[in-house]
């Protein structure tokens, strides 16, 4: 075997796949992985966009409306206004063919608030994307809530304008499973995800990405923040950079956008 055989190899079996899985072109693609950024992190968004570019990937970015605007306050201690990117980056990564989607009016716990309250935070978190997002159209748009809380009324309300919401995984998936079907109908509009933090969350990736990939299928959406020091739960930018390399390798594992997998039953 030669050593470029020997590296491929050696990667796809750290990911708990055999090469003999994946040497065809006709395998079929049984898997799907979302890697889904929060809030964003000017500097990591960009990161993650060259990173996606170089294994010919899209990124798949939410952001918060107001994060860019002289009003808008720290929150917690991960939310950093001067950490936050404008809608001209945001325009700039739609040029590149990276997904950005909603991500809340202000970052707040919509659960935690008067649901009045909380669907006017929704309609104007909506009404700006529209107004200030070349391209965007809520009625295609995945709503990401802040924290990934929401309950029934909330997203019955948010359904009434964007295709899909994305939420927590425990209040979705059911059966202690990890992952979403693989979509075979525009009726698919409630998705689960998962994350990992506040320290950095490069062996929950590394444990849960090997345990779907054993499993016999589905659609896995890991909710990340920023990288390195940046936001809550950040990844490593070395590992992910790395992980990326090997997954594109996987002949039965797309890694898209969240939108880009809901087409698949367009």
């Amino acid at each position: 075997m030669i050593r470029r055989e020997f590296i491929k190899s050696s990667a796809l079996v750290s990911l708990g796949i055999s090469l003999s899985n994946c040497d065809t072109e006709k395998t079929p693609i049984t898997h799907y992985l979302s890697f889904s950024f929060d809030d964003g992190f000017l500097k990591s968004f960009n990161r993650a966009a060259e990173i996606h570019e170089e294994y010919g990937l899209k990124g798949c970015f939410n952001v918060i409306a107001t994060a860019h605007l002289p009003s808008f306050r720290q929150v917690g201690d991960y939310i950093i206004p001067d950490l936050m990117g404008s809608f001209n980056d945001w325009n700039r990564l739609v040029s590149k063919g990276h997904e950005v989607m909603p991500h809340t009016w202000e970052h707040l716990r919509l659960t935690e608030i008067p649901l009045s309250q909380a669907k006017k935070n929704i309609d104007k978190c909506l009404d700006y994307f529209e107004q200030n997002l070349d391209g965007y159209n809520s009625a295609n748009a995945v709503y990401n809530y802040a924290y990934n809380a929401s309950n029934d009324e909330l997203d019955a309300h948010t359904l009434q304008r964007v295709r899909t919401i994305r939420t927590g995984g425990w209040l979705v998936i059911e059966d202690d499973k990890i992952v979403n079907p693989i979509p075979t109908s525009p009726e698919t509009n409630k998705l689960g995800c998962w994350a990992d933090g506040p320290g950095l969350c490069d062996n929950y990736i590394q444990e849960t990405v090997n345990d779907f990939l054993k499993g016999d299928g589905g659609w896995l959406i890991l909710n990340l923040h920023g990288f390195d020091d940046e936001g809550w739960g950040p990844v490593s930018t070395n590992y992910y950079d790395n992980l990326l390399k090997r997954l594109v390798e996987i002949k039965s594992l797309k890694v898209l956008p969240v939108g880009e997998v809901l087409k698949i039953s367009a």
